[in-house]
């Protein structure tokens, strides 16, 4: 892969999205970004979408301005999604809706069209969003625990199905992160959480970097279908 890759990050506006977005940049690459409200990331090599990751015109429109413009797409990383921390009793089909919406179609929706640019070099790197919750079975996060593991699920399949592409896929799971998606989370259903990890702190930017880098460098070309968890879980 050149040092000038050409890299679709979802979920660009904040947190880890906005902070990847900024590191290759930085280093380079050519950032294409999305999120559903306007981003004010401003840099001469990145390009912003407005859209819901579930929406396949969006979608497929934004990967059509991607070949249109560079012409290729070296690598994707899906970390847009949304949690839902309550009882399963107490979860309203909304939520579920919502939920599934964004963390199983969305990842499946940018998975397909990124492949489908990919071929052309035979060549990508997808890197996908899972969580601790999964492994850990946390209890109130039924819902998005089941749509995370269906991403497992989807990253083991599609890193079978693409292998012959020269398309790796692989997942990270993050321990929970200083970011909006646990902002309404208890203080002391978070501690709990972060004292079952073998190292029992909260993720970092930082973390999460170290194994997308790991995961996209052009030396990882024989690792696919793999999710690596964070904290010793």
């Amino acid at each position: 892969m050149s040092s000038e890759r050409v890299i679709v990050i979802t979920g660009t506006r904040k947190g880890i999205g906005r902070y990847l977005a900024e590191k290759y940049l930085a280093a380079g690459d050519r950032v294409v970004g999305c999120s559903r409200d306007p981003n004010d990331l401003q840099h001469e090599n990145y390009r912003h979408h407005c859209l819901d990751v579930a929406d396949e015109d969006g979608v497929k429109k934004l990967f059509n301005a991607t070949r249109k413009e560079f012409g290729q797409l070296d690598v994707l990383i899906n970390n847009a999604g949304i949690a839902s921390m309550n009882h399963s009793m107490l979860t309203p089909l909304s939520t579920i809706e919502r939920v599934l919406s964004t963390n199983v179609t969305g990842t499946f929706l940018f998975c397909r069209e990124a492949a489908r640019l990919m071929q052309k070099k035979q060549s990508g790197r997808i890197v996908n969003f899972a969580t601790v919750a999964v492994p850990l079975k946390l209890d109130g996060e039924a819902i998005y625990a089941a749509s995370k593991a269906a991403v497992v699920s989807l990253t083991e399949v599609l890193a079978r199905e693409f292998a012959p592409l020269g398309i790796t896929v692989n997942a990270v799971g993050p321990t929970p992160v200083k970011t909006d998606l646990i902002r309404n989370v208890p203080e002391d259903k978070i501690q709990a959480l972060l004292n079952r990890q073998a190292i029992p702190r909260f993720g970092e930017y930082r973390d999460v970097e170290n194994v997308i880098d790991f995961f996209i460098s052009s030396a990882s070309d024989f690792i696919t279908g793999q999710v690596l968890y964070l904290g010793g879980v």
